[in-house]
């Protein structure tokens, strides 16, 4: 009766000849791991190993094999394989027997960039956490870069801190470098019944709102919201001119009447009619009384 070489494995490992595994047999290996490595039935083949920045290890007859990326099981097969031109049915266990712990880089627009330690299966999430959290944003999360060696993804964050969206939320390995876009800063000019004229400083994705906020639009102004003019500049020059009712955004939460602003818009908030008509009226009697006309 022939027995599978995984049901030999198993005998062994029961009457205590291999250590078994602590670590989940589709754990994945990354470098500074380090592992326990038996072979029967030449036990003078068993070692303890860490597993190089080059994601190899050495082993006695074998030499160096690359094992990072592999899982636990792999990595056993591939130990067995290579043996078996020097032994007949080699038994292989591997063991994790310290799992190392990520060394990352966290630049760009978090509280405290730098480095930090993370433990393996950390994902971008953890990152951010590390480095304090995002700093203070205004519209849309930016997407973010992940570096994993030669291999760059984009994380938008916008889907995985506001919508929730883990898939967004991609694990990390070791030497990982994790950078957040700070926002796009740009001006407009602001004119007209606001209490500071002139440029406002935005971040991308300000509205419009922000911007007379940030002008200044006390009661003594007698701002008319309702007929608010932003000049744009199209890329070949021409000029769109569009007329924003603002009081519909601020009263019903209506964002399409808040409209977003790009650099070197010229906002014009004209004075409340009322307030000019009775200037107006004002005016005239003034110039009945004193002009000659």
């Amino acid at each position: 009766m022939r027995f599978g070489i995984g049901l030999v494995l198993s005998a062994i490992i029961a009457l205590g000849l291999l250590s078994p595994s602590t670590a989940r047999a589709d754990t994945i290996l990354a470098r500074g791991d380090i592992l326990d490595v038996q072979v029967y039935p030449d036990a003078t083949l068993s070692q303890q190993v860490t597993i190089a920045d080059d994601g190899s290890i050495s082993l006695a007859l074998l030499g160096r094999i690359i094992v990072m990326g592999l899982t636990i099981t792999q990595t056993q097969q591939d130990i067995a394989n290579g043996l078996m031109r020097y032994l007949r049915h080699p038994l292989v266990s591997v063991a994790l027997h310290t799992q190392a712990q990520y060394d990352i880089l966290v630049l760009g627009d978090v509280k405290t960039p730098g480095r930090y330690i993370v433990p393996p299966g950390a994902r971008v999430s953890d990152a951010i956490a590390a480095a304090g959290g995002l700093n203070p944003i205004n519209g849309p999360y930016p997407t973010a870069r992940i570096s994993l060696g030669t291999d760059v993804k984009e994380v938008s964050l916008e889907g995985l801190l506001r919508r929730g969206d883990v898939a967004q939320n991609i694990p990390l390995a070791a030497g990982s470098a994790v950078y957040i876009p700070g926002p796009v800063v740009f001006r407009v000019r602001v004119f007209g019944a606001v209490d500071h004229p002139g440029d406002v400083e935005l971040n991308s994705g300000d509205r419009l709102a922000v911007a007379i906020a940030k002008a200044g639009n006390s009661p003594s102004m007698n701002a008319d919201l309702n007929h608010i003019r932003i000049t744009h500049t199209l890329p070949d020059g021409q000029i769109h001119v569009t007329e924003v009712n603002l009081y519909l955004a601020l009263k019903d939460g209506d964002l399409a009447s808040d409209t977003p602003l790009t650099s070197d818009d010229i906002v014009y908030v004209p004075e409340s009619a009322k307030k000019s008509d009775g200037i107006a009226g004002v005016l005239g009697i003034a110039r009945r009384l004193f002009l000659p006309f």
